[in-house]
């Protein structure tokens, strides 16, 4: 159980650091913002409960988080507006 956690928490940053790069590098381009495709990742692991499953909604939670503040306003399509950007940030 303690090694399903580890592999849920590196996955699920796995995914918040790709998020962040994409914000980065893609944020600039028009486009859906990323947390539509955490969002569809995210759905499967609500029904299905299998170790594969689990690590894609986990992924998908760190696409969410790294996207977060686009996700609690339901920005769906667009160019970030970001001046100062920062790996270490919920944007």
């Amino acid at each position: 159980m303690l090694l399903l956690l580890a592999n849920c928490f590196l996955v699920g940053f796995l995914g918040y650091a790709i998020g962040r790069i994409g914000h980065i590098y893609l944020g600039k381009t028009d486009g859906p913002h990323h947390w539509i495709y955490g969002a569809l990742m995210f759905v499967p692991g609500l029904y299905v409960f299998n170790l594969y499953i689990f690590l894609l909604f986990a992924f998908g939670m760190g696409l969410i988080i790294s996207d977060l503040k686009d996700f609690l306003e339901l920005k769906i399509w667009g160019v970030d507006d970001v001046e100062v950007l920062k790996f270490w940030h919920i944007d």
